[in-house]
């Protein structure tokens, strides 16, 4: 099921584990890596320092090595305020660019930490982006016969 460029072995393993309908989170450098994932999940740590490296720039890599069939990504609480509902995220549009085709799922928050404590999610990747509402949480697909 994998294909692409990606060369770390640890990631390459938990990827080639995780099977259709897993679950992968890539979680911001604010994500409670510790209480807000599935304990059985594994944890790959590439939060290097303070905005490296990114969830983007994870993605961009990730999205070359599983058939992804779904993205969900964080949005604010409905009671957000303040800094918590920014008026624009960036980081969502460029997972929209980067993933053209792919569906897109809008969790709210809190709804957002139930299903990252699921049996699903099989993968955690630490990023060290610093942006808000950087979380993502790919579905994996199906590898066709032409991947």
């Amino acid at each position: 099921m994998l294909y692409g460029p990606m060369t770390h072995p640890q990631l390459l393993g938990a990827l080639g584990r995780a099977g259709h309908g897993g679950r992968i989170l890539i979680g911001d450098g604010n994500y409670p890596s510790m209480n807000g994932v599935n304990p059985a999940a594994e944890r790959v740590y590439l939060n290097l320092a303070p905005g490296l490296l990114t969830v983007s720039q994870i993605l961009d890599v990730v999205k070359e090595t599983i058939p992804v069939e779904e993205v969900s990504i964080m949005v604010p609480a409905a009671d957000a305020t303040g800094i918590e509902r920014p008026d624009s995220i960036p980081a969502h549009d460029e997972y929209r660019a980067t993933m053209a085709g792919v569906p897109f799922t809008e969790i709210p928050r809190w709804d957002f930490y139930e299903l990252a404590k699921s049996s699903d999610v099989t993968v955690y990747i630490a990023s060290g982006d610093q942006r808000l509402y950087a979380n993502v949480m790919l579905t994996v697909g199906v590898r066709t016969a032409d991947q």
